[in-house]
C-alpha cells in the first residue's frame, strides 16, 4: 500500500505549514489571493463537492478564463479525489459536447465569458448520460436543458462552510491516483484525455520549476498559455504554488496589449510564452524595449522557437529566453535550455529525472547529429489515453513516450528540433524540414513571422510554399524573398510561390495552425491557378481514404512543441 499523496495538499498545506499563509498566491485584475484565503476556499469547495454527490475519480469539466475561482475548482477537486478536466474556452460548441460525452463528466464548472458555446453544446445536445448538473461563476448566464441542474459557485462555497472539518479534508489518494484529464488532439486530431496522477505534479514542479528554474517564494509567474493548457498549468498553478510564489492570472486574451499589461501592473519575475506570442510582442512598435526590466527570465515551449526570433528577443528586451518542450502525454517541460546556458536553435538539454532517446527508422539509438525520432522515458507520463486502447499503445511504449518529433544531440549534448515527422516535405526527392526555411525567412527584416507549407505544383509533386507575416506596416517583395532564401539554402529548400497574411492562425493554445496555413494557401493557390485543384473525394479512393490524398501536416499534442 504506497502512502498518502495529495498533489493540493502539497501546493497549499504545506505552505501554510511554512508559515506563508499570509503571502500572495493568486494576483489577478479583482486584486490578490493569499495562500490562507486559496487554503481556506478550497478546502470548502472540496466539502461543497462532496455535498453535490460527487464521488472520488469522477470528472468535473472545467470551461472558464483563468481566474482565482478557476484554480480553486481545479485544486478542490483534486483535493477531494475527483478529477478536474479543464478544456480550451476555444472549443466550438460541437467540440465542447464530444468533451462532455466522452468524459462522462459529472458536472461543469462555466464561466461567464465563453457562455455562448458551451450553451450551445448543451442545448444541441440536450441527453447527457452521466451530467447532473452545471455551477457557474459569477452568474454566467447558462441555463441547462433538464433535468441537468443549475447551480452557482456562490451556493457550493456556501455548503462546503457550514460543513464539518472532515468534509474539507483531503481524500486518501497516494501518488498514484488519477488527478486530472488533459485533453490533447494527438496524432489523429481526434481529442484524447491523458490522464495524469497526482505524482507528476510534484515531480514536473520539482524537477523543471526549482531545479532548473529556480522558483522562489520572491517569484511572480505569468503564463500567456492558459490553465486549460499542460505548459500553463504548471505556469500558472503547479510551479508557483509548489515554492510559495505567486502566480499573474489573466482572464483576457493574450494580445501584446494585455501582455503589456500584466508586465506593468503586476511586475512578474517569470514569464511563460509561447514563439507565436513572442513574434506577436517584437511586432508591437508601441511597446517600450524596457517591458521585460523586471523579468529575470523567460521561457518559450508550445512550438519551435526559431532561432532568429529568439535572438531578436533578446536583443531587443535583453532578457534571458530559455526554449524548452513537453508534450501534454509528459504533464510538462522535460526538456529544456537552462539559465545562463541557453543556446538559441536548440531546446537544450534533459530535465533532471528524464531519459531521452534518439531513434532510426531500423530503431537503433543515432549517433551524435544523426536525425531520429525522439522518445522520452518520463517519471511524469500519462497512464494512457482515456478509452483509447490503440492511441495509448501508439505513443505510450512501455516506458517510453514516442514524440513523433525528429530530432538531433550534437557532441555537447544539446537537442535541436527538426519538426514533426509529418511536417516534413519531400521536395525533388529530398527531404525538407520547415523550420529550416522558416528561420531563413525571419532573418529578412521584412518578415517577422513565417510558416512552410506543402503544396503540389503542376506536375502534383510537393513543393515548398512561404506563408509570412510582413514586419509592422511594410511590405513583402515576394522574388526578392525568395532569391534572399536562395543566397543560403540548395534549390529544393526554397519556397515555389511567397503568401502574405496580416496574421498566421493559431490553435486554442497559441501555436501557429499548420494544418490550417495549408488549407489556406492550398485554396489560394488553386485560385491563382498556380497549383492543380485537388478533388474533394478521389474516384479512385475509398471513403475512408480520402484525407491522405491531401497532404497534410502532423500537428503536435496540444501540450507540446
Amino acid at each position: 500500500m504506497k502512502d498518502h499523496f495529495n498533489a493540493a495538499v502539497y501546493l497549499l498545506d504545506r505552505q501554510l505549514a511554512r508559515g506563508m499563509g499570509h503571502r500572495p498566491a493568486l494576483i489577478s485584475p479583482r486584486g490578490t489571493v493569499t495562500y490562507a484565503e486559496l487554503a481556506t476556499d478550497v478546502a470548502r469547495a472540496c466539502a461543497g463537492w462532496r455535498a453535490l454527490g460527487v464521488r472520488p475519480e469522477e470528472r468535473v469539466l472545467i470551461h472558464a478564463a483563468d481566474s482565482p475561482e478557476m484554480v480553486t475548482g481545479l485544486l478542490s477537486l483534486m483535493r477531494m479525489g475527483a478529477v478536474p478536466v479543464p478544456v480550451s474556452t476555444m472549443s466550438t460548441s460541437t467540440e465542447l459536447a464530444a468533451l462532455i460525452h466522452d468524459s462522462r463528466c459529472r458536472y461543469v464548472l462555466a464561466g461567464p465569458e465563453f457562455c455562448h458555446p458551451l450553451q450551445q453544446a448543451l442545448t444541441e445536445t440536450p441527453t447527457f448520460t452521466d451530467l447532473q448538473g452545471v455551477v457557474v461563476f459569477h452568474a454566467a448566464p447558462l441555463q441547462p436543458p433538464s433535468p441537468v441542474i443549475r447551480l452557482r459557485w456562490e451556493h457550493l462555497m456556501r455548503a462546503g462552510e457550514t460543513s464539518s472539518h472532515s468534509d474539507q479534508a483531503a481524500d486518501h489518494t497516494t501518488e498514484d491516483s488519477p488527478a486530472l484529464w488533459l485533453y490533447t488532439s494527438g496524432t489523429t486530431g481526434t481529442p484524447k484525455a491523458a490522464m495524469h496522477r497526482h505524482g507528476s505534479i510534484r515531480f514536473v514542479a520539482e524537477q523543471y520549476g526549482q531545479e532548473v528554474l529556480g522558483l522562489r517564494p520572491e517569484d511572480r509567474c505569468y503564463s500567456v498559455a492558459k490553465l486549460f493548457f499542460a505548459y500553463g498549468i504548471g505556469n500558472s498553478c503547479f510551479f508557483p504554488l509548489s515554492v510559495g510564489a505567486a502566480a499573474v492570472l489573466d482572464p483576457s486574451p493574450p494580445t501584446p496589449q494585455t501582455i503589456a499589461r500584466r508586465l506593468t501592473d503586476d511586475a512578474p519575475t517569470v514569464f511563460f510564452g509561447v514563439p507565436t506570442s513572442y513574434a506577436a510582442l517584437l511586432r508591437e512598435g508601441s511597446l517600450p524595449d524596457s517591458a521585460f526590466n523586471g523579468v529575470r527570465m523567460a521561457v518559450s515551449a508550445g512550438e519551435p522557437l526559431p532561432p532568429e526570433l529568439h535572438m531578436r528577443f533578446r536583443a531587443r528586451f535583453g532578457t534571458e529566453l530559455l526554449n524548452a518542450m513537453g508534450p501534454t502525454e509528459a504533464l510538462h517541460i522535460f526538456l529544456a535550455n537552462q539559465p545562463g546556458a541557453s543556446r538559441p536553435g536548440t531546446l537544450g538539454m534533459p530535465v533532471p529525472g528524464y531519459e531521452l532517446r534518439i531513434e532510426t527508422e531500423d530503431g537503433t539509438e543515432a549517433e551524435s547529429s544523426q536525425p531520429g525520432v525522439l522518445k522520452v522515458k518520463a517519471p511524469s507520463a500519462a497512464t494512457g489515453y482515456w478509452c483509447r486502447p490503440d492511441a495509448t499503445h501508439a505513443v505510450f511504449q512501455a516506458e517510453w513516450i514516442n514524440t513523433g518529433d525528429l530530432f538531433t544531440r550534437d557532441e555537447h549534448g544539446y537537442y535541436t528540433c527538426l519538426g514533426r515527422a509529418g511536417d516534413m516535405i519531400k521536395s525533388g526527392g529530398i527531404w525538407v524540414t520547415p523550420s529550416e526555411v522558416e528561420n531563413r525567412l525571419l532573418q529578412h527584416p521584412d518578415v517577422a513571422a513565417a510558416c512552410v507549407v506543402p503544396a503540389p505544383d503542376a506536375d502534383g509533386l510537393d513543393r515548398p510554399v512561404a506563408c509570412v507575416v510582413p514586419s509592422g506596416a511594410g511590405s513583402v517583395d515576394a522574388d526578392g524573398l525568395v532569391a534572399f532564401c536562395r543566397e543560403a539554402l540548395t534549390s529544393h529548400k526554397c519556397p515555389r510561390h511567397v503568401l502574405v497574411y496580416p496574421d498566421l492562425p493559431t490553435t486554442g493554445t497559441g501555436k501557429v495552425n499548420r494544418r490550417l496555413v495549408q488549407q489556406q494557401a492550398l485554396a489560394r493557390l488553386e485560385d491563382l491557378g498556380l497549383t492543380p485543384r485537388v478533388p474533394t473525394q478521389p474516384a479512385h479512393l475509398p471513403a475512408d481514404r480520402v484525407a491522405s490524398a491531401v497532404p497534410v501536416p502532423f500537428m503536435p499534442p496540444s501540450g507540446g512543441n
